[in-house]
């Protein structure tokens, strides 16, 4: 079976984010006050060929550990659409 799998990736919050710095500034400069806070990440689309949901996630999570996400600066989520 085929399997549409979202992964969220984003910097650990521990951590600066200087991109989302970089847009909360540009947010404040347009008048925009109110937004708090910016973290900025990315979603990651994959289609797995798996025998269960389960085993889809699985693989998803092997692919984010080894290549998709650093996890020295990012945290990943993953989630069997």
């Amino acid at each position: 079976m085929n399997f549409s799998v979202q992964v969220k990736v984003m910097p650990l919050k521990e951590l600066l984010d200087p991109q989302g710095k970089a847009v909360l500034g540009g947010l404040q400069n347009l008048g925009i006050k109110t937004v708090q806070d910016v973290r900025i990440g990315k979603t990651i689309q994959l289609q797995v060929e798996a025998g269960s949901p389960d085993e889809a996630k699985k693989i998803a999570e092997d692919a984010s550990k080894k290549l998709l996400a650093n996890p020295v600066m990012e945290y990943f989520e993953i989630t069997v659409l």
